[in-house]
């Protein structure tokens, strides 16, 4: 699970490549009454969280590249409440992967001073709440 089912051994951007296998994921969830929803990601988010814990004990390193499940769990933060369709999944995934790579407040610091498992979820969530923040803002007041 940790390795979003191996496609965290890719050789080229791990990151990358588990953030797509999160877009199945959402368009899944993306059909369940929202507060069903919520109740389902952040339930997702806590496994996500023991599991990646779990594999930075099995690999000996900190957040080792192959743990793509906090980007499998960040970019359905990103996506949470936002209508399912290609441009808004394409918007959200670059959107994701930007706040990702960036790390603004409190990313950075979560990834840093968290423990475990809670730090390699910890950024992404951060960087999925930031996503989610622009592309409501594109959604409603743009009406992408």
């Amino acid at each position: 699970m940790a390795t979003g089912f191996g496609i965290g051994f890719a050789p080229l951007a791990p990151g990358t490549a588990g953030t797509l296998v999160g877009i199945p994921l959402y368009w899944a969830l993306a059909a369940m009454p929202w507060p069903l929803w919520l109740i389902t990601l952040l339930a997702f988010t806590a496994l996500a969280w023991y599991v990646a814990d779990q594999a930075e004990r099995l690999f000996g390193r900190k957040d080792a590249p192959c743990i793509v499940i906090d980007e499998i769990a960040g970019l359905q933060w990103t996506l949470f409440l936002i209508t399912p369709t290609a441009l808004h999944v394409v918007l959200g995934f670059i959107l994701f992967r930007f706040f990702d790579i960036l790390k603004p407040f409190p990313a950075r610091r979560f990834q840093d001073r968290l423990p475990g498992g809670l730090g390699v979820v910890g950024d992404d969530f951060a960087a999925g709440i930031w996503g989610n923040l622009v592309l409501q803002i594109l959604t409603r007041s743009w009406g992408i």
